[in-house]
């Protein structure tokens, strides 16, 4: 890959990586909630998914899903459902009482262990790397954008792997930067306020009700 082909990538991948979406929001709810050096592993599984994403398209799946309109409404519908139900999840939360370690090691909303209802534990990295996961992958969307997007930077006679390879790199490592040192960061920013009861209500729904738009946006806009 040139140089110049690989300075349209990074132009093109920040582009996409500052786009709002359900990944934002995502990482946004995490840093809020779990802290912003906590909020990585969520944004590791969004990204994973982002490498099945360009596996798939590589690999030739991706036009079949394109192609099909029933595997391609079902895997948007799944996806749809389930930020549906983070956002019903958010809604549905109980402010946590504010104060000591509880304050300190916020709880996912929705979280909780066995024996420990209310007790204010974080929620695992490995929960929050899954949920980015399935965030990302439930979106066929991104399947049918990297099919357009990809093209535009491999070239066919040259050797696949390295242009796959340096792609994948460039779109992982700017999504994480952008993820992490942009809207997780903004969101700590705005942390102090939502330490309160109140706080912590307008937080669940403002994020709850976006998640549920966006699940929206995905199931019925064409």
């Amino acid at each position: 890959m040139t140089l110049s082909l690989w300075l349209s990538l990074l132009g093109a991948s920040a582009l996409i990586s500052f786009t709002p979406g359900a990944g934002a929001i995502n990482t946004m709810t995490n840093s809020l909630n779990a802290g912003f050096r906590r909020s990585i592993w969520g944004i590791l599984g969004q990204q994973a998914a982002l490498v099945a994403h360009v596996a798939i398209v590589a690999a030739g799946v991706g036009l079949l899903v394109s192609g099909s309109p029933p595997a391609f409404a079902a895997i948007r519908y799944a996806g749809a459902a389930y930020l549906v139900f983070l956002g019903v999840r958010l809604l549905l939360d109980r402010p946590r009482p504010a104060g000591g370690q509880q304050e300190a090691s916020a709880q996912v909303p929705g979280r909780s262990q066995p024996g420990r209802e209310g007790s204010g534990w974080p929620e695992s990295g490995w929960s929050m790397f899954r949920r980015g996961l399935w965030v990302n992958l439930l979106n066929p969307k991104a399947i049918v954008f990297f099919l357009a997007f990809t093209p535009q930077f491999v070239r066919p006679g040259q050797p696949l792997l390295p242009q796959y390879a340096v792609l994948t790199a460039t779109v992982v490592a700017v999504d994480i930067l952008v993820m992490w040192f942009f809207f997780a960061a903004a969101a700590k920013s705005v942390r102090r306020f939502t330490r309160g009861a109140r706080g912590q209500l307008a937080l669940n729904r403002t994020f709850g009700t976006l998640f549920i738009l966006v699940a929206a946006l995905l199931a019925f806009v064409h």
